[in-house]
């Protein structure tokens, strides 16, 4: 079955570039499009797209507060890739922080915008621009410390999360670690459990927060 897609941006160029691109591929299949954040949850209720590849900065409901509204208010929701011009962005940080699964700029080369939606669709977030992850260890706080410390994670645990950080897909720390996929998903599970974390971009973003991994 194909990766369906929304596409929400308030720009119809972008819309449309990101169409052609998407739609050029077997395996990817465009079902819907938005020009506002505040169309995007009937829309995925209606459609149930796989990804909702969502702007960040649009007038009447942006990306941050339509990433929460789809978390809050759907059953099973898409992933959700954050579509922005700056990488250095807060509301992408924030939206990231919201529940949204992954990064791309509008200026990626179409290669990379079919990356990564695939990516993102297989549930592996992309791996922070340098810029995002900055802005994430800005953010980091005493509590969020804590709560890395109270979450208690093995040595294992631990070198998975540092390993995720980097962007690293399962397949890529089961090479690094020289073990089975399946063992490097049941750390990721345990990670998140321990960390309370819904995906692996939560768990990222704590890692970041807490000063766990440093920013580089």
């Amino acid at each position: 079955m194909p990766v369906t897609v929304l596409l929400v941006d308030d720009e119809p160029l972008v819309r449309t570039g990101l169409r052609a691109v998407l739609a050029a591929q077997s395996d990817i299949e465009v079902v819907g499009e938005a020009a506002d954040g505040a169309a995007v949850i009937p829309l995925v209720r209606q459609l149930r797209p796989d990804v909702v590849a969502m702007d960040v900065r649009m007038p009447l409901m942006d990306g941050i507060e339509a990433t929460r509204a789809v978390l809050r208010t759907v059953v099973d929701p898409p992933k959700i890739l954050v579509v922005t011009t700056f990488e250095n962005d807060e509301y992408v940080y924030e939206a990231l922080r919201a529940g949204a699964d992954g990064f791309l700029l509008k200026r990626a080369r179409p290669t990379e915008i079919v990356h990564a939606v695939r990516l993102v669709a297989e549930g592996e977030s992309l791996l922070f621009p340098a810029a995002v992850r900055q802005l994430a260890a800005d953010y980091g706080t005493t509590k969020a410390r804590a709560a890395l410390d109270r979450a208690a994670l093995t040595e294992r645990e631990a070198g998975v999360l540092r390993l995720m950080a980097q962007g690293l897909s399962n397949a890529e720390i089961a090479a690094q670690l020289v073990v089975g996929v399946e063992t490097v998903k049941s750390h990721v599970r345990a990670v998140l459990a321990k960390l309370g974390a819904r995906d692996r971009t939560q768990a990222v973003i704590a890692a970041y927060e807490s000063g766990f991994v440093a920013p580089r």
